[in-house]
């Protein structure tokens, strides 16, 4: 499948993208990039919800400078990957284990037959909760995670607490294929950047809307009542005694300290109860960590270069 490409945001070199079919018949775009000459080592990127591979062309270069190779897609519902409903607006799952087997199905046809070992995992929000849940559920693909703004839980605000209830009792009433209320489809990240709650940097947000802009198909608006439910529930999860605890897996969590979309303390209190993790919060930044201002993503790679082995250091 086609990338998408534009001045202010080419294709990194050496790129080899396609498709695959997941077990449930489910098209999903792929691109990976090989590492630099003599270097080993994959770091695989697990997207946010609305967001497609070109947005991480930028974190592409900076990984590959790292010496790692490069593997990213589309999950269902988004990007150039497969869409659920007529509106194709709506970024739209019924369960969040679709997206578990999006990830299955990536790292079985992609990944591990084409990429070098050892395996990371670089995931933002959504990717990053998809990374958590696999993770807790035994899956054992990646010798660490680094995790920018998980959606460990939603920002606290005056609808937090009945939003649950009234995403379940909607896809009770048959509305689960319908936006959430207030929701619509004009595509996240088009519009105005004064008031945007994503990132403070007027130029990155400015390209991703240039991009949005060269190829509209690739955005998606609100999600639906069933997205919401399933993202709740996940949420839910987390939350219980026990959870984190319960993980194996070496994660960094890092969190945004103006995060406007999900929970800091909430993530600062995961992290507390990790068995193998660590986690920081970088202060001024906002949810799109990896899209902020160079101030703010010096910190971020900085903490990674220190977290994942075989990183140079500088």
């Amino acid at each position: 499948m086609k990338l998408v490409s534009i001045p202010a945001n080419p294709v990194p070199d050496d790129v080899v993208a396609g498709s695959i079919q997941t077990p449930d018949g489910v098209t999903l775009r792929f691109a990976r990039w090989a590492p630099p000459p003599g270097r080993k080592g994959t770091v695989v990127v697990l997207q946010g919800r609305a967001e497609y591979i070109e947005k991480y062309f930028e974190t592409v270069r900076d990984l590959r400078a790292r010496g790692f190779a490069v593997a990213t897609f589309d999950w269902r519902g988004q990007g150039a990957s497969d869409r659920a409903l007529g509106d194709t607006r709506k970024g739209h799952v019924r369960n969040f284990s679709e997206y578990a087997t999006d990830l299955a199905a990536i790292m079985d046809q992609v990944v591990l037959p084409d990429c070098p070992p050892p395996i990371f995992a670089l995931g933002h929000s959504m990717g990053a909760a998809i990374g958590i849940r696999v993770s807790h559920d035994g899956s054992r693909w990646f010798d660490r995670m680094v995790l920018s703004a998980p959606m460990i839980a939603l920002r606290p605000g005056r609808l937090t607490t009945i939003a649950g209830p009234l995403a379940r009792f909607m896809r009770l009433l048959g509305r689960g294929s319908g936006y959430v209320p207030t929701g619509n489809g004009k595509a996240i990240g088009a519009e105005d950047f004064v008031g945007n709650v994503l990132t403070s940097d007027p130029v990155r947000y400015a390209r991703n809307a240039a991009v949005l802009e060269q190829a509209p198909e690739l955005g998606i608006g609100a999600p639906t009542v069933a997205w919401a439910d399933a993202a709740l529930r996940l949420m839910k999860d987390f939350a219980a005694p026990g959870y984190s605890g319960h993980i194996r897996q070496p994660i960094l969590l890092v969190a945004a300290g103006r995060d406007e979309v999900v929970s800091t303390p909430a993530i600062e209190t995961f992290g507390m109860n990790l068995l193998a993790g660590r986690h920081l919060i970088l202060a001024g930044s906002k949810h799109e960590i990896l899209q902020e201002q160079d101030l703010y993503r010096a910190q971020f790679w900085a903490a990674f270069d220190a977290f994942v082995p075989g990183t140079p250091r500088y």
